[in-house]
């Protein structure tokens, strides 16, 4: 395979700013340890632009928008119990979708290019009139709907190797023929969707693919669940773009979670994506040890820029 141009990097350090406070996970040591993959990787960095109202109600409703924006700017607190956010949390949020938003034109019409969002707060649990699981919106959904409606993409794929089953992605797609929501996740886990029958319904039926793994699944027996029924999924699908909700809680020393994925994991998927699907587009999700997210996200940059 020939050389491939470094990723691009989409970071903000509004990033850190969002603060659940002490003890939570979702902690803004999570961006330095992202910010300090970019930045040993090489790859260009660019600032993470705020979402458009536009964008975000194409995913979510104008009152839900309007709600966190108001809770935020009164303080914050408690949206659910996991999800905590605080004033900064409102223009990180913006920014995180944002960033997914510019990944995706990124890579858009481009083959031989690769992006990656570092943003936080993660998304893939957001629905779209609640937050939860950490998420306040829906990054990945927000620039697949953009990649449908301002791209003119007709065929967006998401794959979900997040360790949790990124619920929030799957119900707003799930009667999308024209959005295929793979994913691979720790089952029966938080958040308690993800079942195999769960295929999708209506127009969309076939549309959600779920590969459900028990807890202390190995990286052999993941990976084989990768390469026999995610990717032939993805390639079968021939998709104009590709998403990654890129969630690195499956490493084997998450706090978390209970899968056994080492960097060269990650990297190997990645790598496996390059050709059939173009691009893609890594959109961070989530990933609760700051070494096994480190070097996640140094293993996916170098996989996508060689």
């Amino acid at each position: 395979m020939s050389q491939a141009p470094l990723p691009t990097c989409y970071m903000s350090d509004l990033f850190r700013l969002h603060d659940p406070g002490p003890g939570h996970p979702e902690r803004p040591g999570r961006y330095d340890a992202v910010a300090a993959a970019v930045a040993a990787s090489g790859a260009e960095r660019r600032e993470a632009p705020p979402a458009s109202r536009e964008a975000l109600e194409r995913v979510h409703a104008p009152a839900y928008v309007e709600l966190i924006e108001r809770f935020c700017a009164g303080g914050g607190g408690a949206l659910d119990p996991d999800t905590i956010v605080t004033e900064a949390s409102w223009e990180a949020a913006l920014r995180a979708a944002g960033g997914a938003i510019a990944a995706v034109e990124a890579v858009a019409g481009d083959p031989g290019a690769a992006a990656f969002s570092c943003g936080r707060p993660p998304g893939h649990h957001a629905e779209p009139v609640r937050a939860m699981g950490f998420c306040v919106f829906n990054s990945v959904a927000i620039a697949a709907a953009h990649a449908r409606q301002a791209l003119g993409c007709e065929r967006v794929a998401v794959l979900d190797w997040d360790a949790h089953h990124g619920n929030g992605t799957q119900a707003i797609f799930y009667d999308d023929p024209a959005v295929l929501y793979v994913s691979l996740h720790q089952y029966p886990f938080y958040p308690g969707t993800g079942a195999a029958a769960e295929t999708g319904a209506g127009d969309g039926a076939g549309a959600t693919v779920n590969l459900p793994l028990a807890a202390g699944t190995s990286e052999s027996a993941y990976l084989a669940a990768f390469h026999e029924q995610a990717l032939p999924a993805l390639v079968a699908f021939r998709p104009d773009l590709m998403i990654v909700s890129a969630g690195f809680d499956a490493a084997a020393d998450d706090p978390l979670c209970s899968l056994r994925l080492t960097a060269p994991a990650f990297a190997e998927m990645a790598t496996a994506l390059r050709e059939p699907c173009g691009g893609p587009a890594f959109v961070l999700e989530g990933g609760y040890s700051l070494s096994a997210l480190e070097a996640g996200v140094t293993a996916v940059l170098a996989a996508v820029g060689t």
